[in-house]
């Protein structure tokens, strides 16, 4: 239906149109988290490392988390570059007290917690089930599971005081996607990934605590390099795609900045209704391939 001229003269004469193209709604939004303390996970490369720096643009300060102390290092002073504030907190997220005091220097530091990004994770050994060892098993649920589960144990005394959002990096694997054979233990524990988020949304909810999980597919990170696979085409069914396996757009896979603004989206007041949400984020791959 057409505007009429003095409704659009309204618009303009509220600034609303000048406003949007000065970019001064983006401006503000950009704002949104000025002052909230985020702790991230993962911190040092990928997914989690282009989170905190979109985060820290938003105006949170930013608790760069691995055991990979150089890489979070660099991370925290790539913030502080860009005039954001950032500290660099290494820990093992399978180490229970080393989990412990990190939360503890965070607290110190920023004096609250509002973010928690529980992104670290491993894809460990993909095997056939009988060349899979305890050992194999053990390590990527130990990481991937526990990890998780004590990323937010010892963060939700303190969001509960203010109420937050917990946002956890699950995958397409384990969720939509079962035709990666061999992924047997890393499948589980992105599944485990989706039903803690939806037990804590509920538990959390009356506290204001926000609990979703993301479940990314292709991306362009550096995990597919940490992934052993041991004889996984004995019992991969082979499947052709002539036109990719990645129907939206190009077919080009997202990249770590992409999944940072679904990150962002959900941290945000702007999610303030959703929670125990699994997003897929992977262009409808796995539509295609599940």
């Amino acid at each position: 239906m057409p505007i009429s001229g003095t409704i659009w003269n309204d618009f303009l004469h509220r600034g609303a149109l000048h406003a949007l193209l000065r970019g001064e709604r983006r401006k503000g939004a950009a704002r949104e988290l000025t002052g909230k303390g985020a702790q991230v996970t993962g911190a040092g490369s990928g997914i989690g490392k282009a989170t905190t720096v979109l985060l820290a643009k938003q105006g949170a300060r930013i608790a760069a988390l691995s055991h990979t102390a150089d890489e979070i290092q660099a991370t925290a002073e790539e913030i502080q570059r860009g005039g954001g504030e950032a500290m660099a907190v290494g820990a093992d997220i399978s180490q229970e007290e080393q989990m412990q005091r990190a939360v503890k220097q965070v607290v110190d530091r920023w004096g609250q917690l509002d973010i928690v990004f529980a992104n670290a994770g491993i894809n460990g050994v993909w095997a056939p089930i009988e060349e899979l060892t305890v050992a194999d098993w053990s390590r990527t649920i130990t990481n991937n599971l526990t990890g998780t589960f004590l990323t937010i144990k010892y963060a939700v005394p303190h969001l509960k005081k203010r109420g937050g959002s917990i946002i956890i990096t699950s995958s397409v694997n384990g969720t939509r996607v079962f035709s990666n054979t061999g992924a047997i233990a890393y499948s589980t524990t992105k599944a485990g990934q989706v039903a803690m988020t939806k037990m804590l949304a509920v538990e959390l909810a009356p506290h204001n605590v926000r609990v979703n999980v993301i479940c990314p597919g292709a991306t362009q990170t550096e995990i597919s390099e940490n992934t052993q696979q041991r004889d996984v085409e004995k019992v991969k069914f082979p499947v052709e795609y002539p036109k990719g396996r990645i129907p939206l757009g190009d077919g080009k896979p997202a990249t770590a900045e992409d999944v940072g603004q679904l990150v962002l989206f959900l941290a945000s007041d702007a999610a303030n209704q959703i929670t125990g949400t699994e997003v897929w984020i992977d262009g409808g791959s796995s539509l295609v391939t599940g």
